[in-house]
């Protein structure tokens, strides 16, 4: 069955808030978690000083420092005006309240999860700005993956050629409004990951400018990397092992392909297309249902003495609250990795879709049943999951 969450609790859980005041153990719990986050400054935020920050800038600071949060559950865009109105030239965010419709109609399937499209999205974003390091010059969140051709060229973003066509798509319709490829990009990754159940509403900022060298090579994480691995690649993007723990489980949502074609469109937890903490219980248990995949790399983080403690923090209907707010304090300082006018960006959070509190399976006996089966091809269940679309429609 899945979680069903009140909006009141779920609100609660992700403001950190219990009911009534927390106790001193609780306090002291959450200042030991806040110091094994990820806190470093990143881009232009190392040399401005306080007094040169933009709003802005102060916003961003704040939440890479962990100061404030990096999900925004209420703001909303009300009277938005038309696309090719001077109303609509004047307020930066119009046109990217019209994108993101135009995002978030695409990535719902008829059972109500997030499709292929929303999941393929979100691994962009991520593939587009995790090619950066503390050690290398350039890359990050620049729409390299798009612009230098990556996404086709290199084995690491297999599978996300489907996804990479439809922002060309999207880019092709906007871009006389001046919107950049890695604004696309990074806007598409969040409206994605909300448009899932469940699912955060990221803070949003644009502005990010373009490039179209070829990012550095060697930057990605594999399916098959242990924690060691994985721990040291992260530290070199400013990324703490705990806020990797928050990060990879995106794969809540995921059906993988690439990594075993034999087992293609098996998924990651027993709720794909849903932002649930499925992922963090399943990939600790010996025992889960046969055609849930786990990743080797997962297997290997949720094990490790570094970042155990943070996978079982996110275990159970009580770590949805938890890990949202990790995820998106996270994916703020990944979208911005190798940004370097961070301080001349503008918040646009108010154009995403609604968050999702609750989300209950409407063919929860056929997927309950899919998923039992052994690991062998079953192409229509798996194409209609990919899709979003219920397994008895």
């Amino acid at each position: 069955m899945k979680h069903s969450v009140s909006l009141t609790a779920t609100l609660a859980m992700m403001a950190g808030l219990s009911y009534g005041f927390p106790r001193k153990e609780e306090i002291m719990r959450r200042a030991a978690l806040q110091k094994r986050a990820s806190a470093e400054l990143i881009g232009d935020l190392l040399t401005l000083q306080d007094s040169q920050l933009t709003q802005t800038g102060k916003d961003i600071k704040a939440i890479l420092l962990g100061t404030t949060r990096g999900i925004d559950t209420t703001s909303n865009y009300t009277n938005v005006p038309q696309i090719n109105s001077p109303e609509c030239r004047q307020d930066t965010c119009c046109i990217w309240k019209h994108i993101a419709d135009d995002m978030a109609s695409s990535m719902i399937g008829d059972a109500g999860r997030c499709n292929d499209l929303a999941r393929g999205s979100i691994r962009l974003g991520f593939h587009d700005a995790a090619k950066w390091s503390k050690k290398t010059t350039g890359g990050g969140a620049d729409g390299s993956i798009i612009l230098a051709g990556e996404c086709e060229s290199r084995p690491d973003n297999d599978a996300l050629q489907p996804t990479c066509a439809q922002m060309r798509t999207w880019f092709d319709k906007y871009k006389q409004f001046n919107v950049t490829v890695t604004d696309m990009i990074q806007m598409a990754a969040n409206v994605g990951t909300v448009s899932c159940p469940m699912g955060p509403r990221v803070r949003s900022f644009v502005g990010r400018k373009d490039s179209s060298t070829e990012s550095p090579q060697g930057l990605m994480p594999l399916g098959s990397d242990n924690a060691d691995k994985l721990i040291a690649l992260f530290a070199d993007k400013t990324i703490s092992a705990d806020g990797l723990v928050a990060l990879v489980g995106a794969h809540s949502t995921a059906q993988q392909r690439a990594f075993d074609p034999a087992r293609s469109g098996d998924p990651l937890d027993s709720t794909p297309g849903v932002w649930d903490t499925n992922f963090y219980n399943e990939t600790l248990e010996a025992r889960t249902p046969q055609r849930v995949f786990k990743l080797p790399s997962d297997i290997s983080l949720s094990r490790d003495n570094r970042t155990s403690a943070a996978w079982k923090r996110f275990v159970g209907s009580q770590g949805q609250g938890p890990w949202d707010g990790a995820y998106s304090r996270e994916y703020v300082r990944l979208s911005l990795l190798g940004v370097n006018n961070i301080n001349e960006l503008t918040e646009c959070t108010k154009v995403l879709p609604a968050f999702i509190p609750t989300f209950v399976n409407p063919d929860q006996t056929e997927l309950s049943s899919y998923l039992a089966n052994s690991p062998q091809p079953a192409q229509s269940e798996s194409a209609k999951l990919l899709n979003g679309s219920r397994l008895n429609g």
